[in-house]
């Protein structure tokens, strides 16, 4: 199979069941975006420290990549077409446990936290940005369409817990994490 299917040469691409779109379409946009998130989830899982005290983190983020890309194929699927793996409410809860978890060991907040610090804790802010921006778009499809509500909450979550991860990668590898008044 060839990487390259000339298919897209003229400012089209498929969505899930073979419909035809312009590539600056609203669900093109979205999914694009869930991929952009994904990749930049890639790049801060690989800046972390080598280490056996970060598998545990990288194996929650393969289940959380893999739903990502659940997610995308949900935005890449028309409306009354059959989602292949549909994102799902215990999708959000396996999310928010893992926020409440890491949240716990962290100090709390008291000011707004500007991204930096280690430079895997930057690239999971940008990563969150990113989500957020994909929330965003998602957002705006679902005013078009129907899309499951669980992939707008499902976004809303995974930025909240990338937020939480930036956090505490700056704590285990002793990163300052400056507030908005120092």
């Amino acid at each position: 199979m060839k990487i390259y299917t000339k298919s897209g040469d003229k400012g089209e691409t498929s969505l899930v069941a073979g419909v035809r779109v312009p590539k600056f379409a609203d669900r093109v946009e979205a999914y694009g975006t869930c991929d952009e998130a994904n990749s930049q989830i890639g790049l801060a899982l690989s800046l972390l420290p080598a280490s056996d005290a970060w598998q545990k983190l990288q194996d929650v983020f393969h289940i959380i990549q893999t739903k990502l890309f659940h997610v995308g194929a949900e935005l890449a699927t028309p409306a009354g077409k059959k989602v292949g793996w549909p994102i799902a409410e215990e999708d959000v809860t396996f999310l928010e446990g893992q926020i409440d978890q890491l949240d716990a060991s962290l100090p709390p907040l008291t000011n707004f936290i500007l991204p930096g610090g280690h430079p895997a804790a930057a690239a999971f802010h940008v990563a969150r940005t990113m989500v957020r921006r994909a929330e965003r778009k998602a957002v705006h499809v679902a005013e078009q369409e129907q899309v499951n509500p669980a992939v707008v909450k499902y976004l809303n979550r995974l930025s909240d817990y990338l937020f939480v991860v930036a956090r505490h990668v700056n704590k285990e590898t002793g990163a300052v994490e400056k507030t908005l008044h120092e």
